[in-house]
């Protein structure tokens, strides 16, 4: 006979703020299809439809956080865990709404189709911590990783954009492979894809170690793909170059936060046991990451292709925390992740604001001699080149300083030494961005044409806001931010 509907547990609110947001794409699509010459009005309205169906995605993970952790069928869950992933998502989503309302219509002149991709593309990344069974995983790898595909390729005249979409394309689905593959053999060694049964079946000792060590490691490839681990990141800074820069400052914060967040729920849940050697592989892959991230970055001129390898060096800190395997590492990953959130799209709008008409990258002469002519955007780029170089009280110091005190409490401490030499090494390509603002002279590349309206100013505002008062208060926001997940 078939299952009832209580038996199958198909507890929809588990997936609320993901439906919400799902709802709120299909809202942006149907305004977008009524919007035309005659009504102007509504196709102006389509960012503030999907800034509203973020704000009622957030609202909505308010009222779920205090109530007990929910199962669909297994599936997926709403504990603390996940519902913070959504927080730190929905954040770089707003933010990345508001650094492309004056700029997405001059690239391409289907606005909503912008924004129906880019709230469908954070439904896949909020499902990503909610997931705990890989086949789960892997759908909203795919939901959120095609919507990014076209996203890069939005500025279809050129031929950087289009090279960047179709190399992402390739990568992401060679790395895709990978997932597929290692979710196989786990499932081969423990009989499930259900973390909780995984888990528990290779505890009893009835599934196949070689098999899941294998799985893991193919796992890990996937994994790193996304979030532009060492050796898996040639695609992060020609992309992050070729994509429209509203586009790429959004990937850059929200591709780590989903990969990481299912990352860090995988190891944890499926393989608590294993720990011992994939800490050992995520410690090497975190050390090639910081170093080979900063010591790229040193090098280049394009203020983009210097984000892109200083968020790969970024990631490698990240995985500074997680490599002990604790809940404190978890909390320290997620309260690094929403740090970042503000200081590197703030980062990003200020180079949208560098931008020449019909351009998608600014070289670091550009910014030469700004402080003068526009002091708001150079004190603000100051306060996020900061940030993310660690200077204190500023978010970016405690968002560091957590996830290296989770290794040394775990007795990982020549991992946080590494992970400080490389902090280090990355304050000076980002004090030369800020030496260049306030102490070189004006050059023939410095920004004369302003494209910070009122609305970029506003996101770089809020962005340097929160950076400035998560470094006040880091204990509130950790707070926040412990999940409890890891034990």
């Amino acid at each position: 006979m078939p299952q009832s509907l209580d038996a199958l547990q198909l507890n929809f609110a588990v997936l609320a703020p993901a439906l919400t947001l799902i709802g709120f794409t299909l809202l942006v699509m149907l305004v977008d299809i009524l919007a035309n010459d005659k009504r102007p009005a509504l196709r102006q309205a389509l960012p503030w439809v999907a800034l509203a169906g973020v704000a009622a995605g957030l609202v909505v993970c308010a009222v779920m956080w205090g109530q007990p952790a929910q199962s669909f069928q297994g599936m997926a869950t709403s504990d603390r865990f996940a519902l913070a992933l959504n927080v730190i998502v929905l954040t770089a989503t707003a933010l990345g709404i508001l650094v492309s309302v004056q700029t997405i219509p001059t690239i391409n002149y289907r606005v909503g189709e912008y924004y129906a991709l880019l709230l469908l593309t954070a439904t896949g990344m909020m499902m990503m911590g909610s997931a705990t069974d890989l086949i789960v995983v892997f759908l909203a790898l795919e939901i959120f990783s095609l919507a990014l595909y076209i996203l890069t390729g939005l500025r279809r005249e050129s031929r950087l954009s289009t090279e960047a979409s179709l190399k992402y394309f390739l990568l992401g689905a060679f790395a895709s492979g990978f997932f597929v593959y290692g979710a196989a053999l786990i499932y081969g060694a423990a009989g499930s894809t259900q973390y909780s049964i995984i888990a528990a079946n290779m505890a009893a000792g009835i599934g196949t170690p070689a098999l899941l060590y294998a799985g893991l490691a193919l796992l890990m490839v996937g994994f790193a793909f996304k979030v532009s681990l060492v050796p898996f990141h040639m695609w992060t800074p020609d992309v992050y170059q070729g994509a429209p820069t509203p586009v790429a400052a959004f990937m850059s914060v929200g591709t780590k936060a989903a990969g990481f967040a299912a990352f860090i729920r995988v190891l944890l849940e499926a393989a608590p046991a294993q720990q011992e050697t994939w800490g050992t592989a995520l410690a090497v892959l975190a050390v090639l990451t910081m170093t080979l991230g900063n010591l790229a970055a040193l090098r280049q001129t394009s203020l983009k292709r210097m984000l892109a390898y200083s968020s790969i060096a970024h990631a490698g800190y990240i995985l500074v925390g997680l490599a002990p395997g604790t809940a404190q590492g978890a909390t320290g990953a997620l309260f690094y992740l929403f740090t970042y959130a503000f200081m590197n799209i703030g980062a990003f709008a200020i180079v949208i604001a560098l931008e020449k008409a019909n351009e998608d990258d600014a070289l670091q002469n550009r910014a030469a001699g700004i402080a003068p002519r526009r002091p708001f955007l150079a004190l603000a780029m100051a306060v996020f080149m900061f940030s993310l170089s660690g200077v204190p009280p500023l978010a970016g110091f405690f968002g560091k300083f957590f996830v290296f005190s989770a290794a040394v409490e775990a007795g990982w401490t020549w991992l946080a030494v590494v992970g400080i030499l490389n902090s280090a090494m990355g304050l000076y390509y980002y004090l030369r961005v800020t030496v260049a603002m306030y102490f070189e002279a004006p050059g023939e590349e410095t920004a004369t044409a302003p494209r910070d309206g009122g609305l970029l100013r506003l996101s770089v505002a809020v962005a340097a806001l929160f950076t400035i008062l998560i470094g006040f208060y880091p204990g509130l926001w950790a707070g926040i931010f412990h999940t409890g997940l890891g034990g």
